[in-house]
């Protein structure tokens, strides 16, 4: 005789439901889980690419600050706190809504682009690869297959300084510098800086 009982046998059908159940639960889970990390992956690029219009927006305002507080006064900053309070005049002027922060980097840590100790541009300090490569502006052409989001530079060089040569010589300089003393200067965001006033 065997030691089975009837009712070992009739629960044993339900036990093996049971850890079907479980197993499609499981493979539910999984699948579940893979499609939420596409869904991330998609929502964090497009942040991304959401950060980057914000760059080129906050940057455009940075340059166009450094535009008018030079025309205002035929002298380029010291400092973005002249931008937000410029009181080199009876009235102060404000060329700079409010002293805004990288948008890749969430920080106020913008990289100046200096001639002596005056301003005349700004860039991120992110070294992150943009995912845009293409397809900008007139304005910001050089922006096209830069490897990092510093290579995106918002200046504005007054035109004294874009048309003043010297014969002397001096080592070359990084592309984020200016040095009058060499004769070389960058392009305008895209243009020559000699086609801009």
């Amino acid at each position: 005789m065997s030691d089975v009982s009837p009712r070992a046998i009739r629960r044993h059908p339900v036990a093996r439901e049971n850890g079907m159940v479980l197993l499609a639960l499981l493979i539910a889970l999984m699948l579940m889980s893979i499609a939420l990390m596409g869904a991330l992956d998609v929502w964090s690029l497009e942040r991304q690419r959401e950060r980057e219009r914000q760059l080129l927006f906050v940057g455009n305002q940075y340059r166009l600050a450094i535009l008018r507080y030079y025309r205002a006064g035929r002298a380029l900053p010291a400092s973005i706190d002249e931008l937000l309070d410029d009181s080199r005049f009876p009235a102060p002027l404000h060329h700079l809504r409010r002293a805004y922060p990288d948008p890749v980097t969430g920080k106020n840590d913008w990289v100046f682009m200096q001639q002596g100790a005056r301003i005349y541009g700004v860039y991120s300090s992110s070294t992150d690869l943009p995912i845009k490569r293409a397809g900008f502006p007139l304005l910001y052409q050089d922006f096209e297959n830069q490897k990092t989001y510093g290579g995106w530079q918002f200046f504005y060089l007054p035109p004294v300084v874009r048309n003043y040569t010297n014969t002397l010589s001096a080592p070359p300089k990084p592309p984020t510098s200016f040095d009058p003393l060499n004769g070389s200067l960058p392009t305008f965001n895209g243009r020559s800086v000699g086609g801009l006033r």
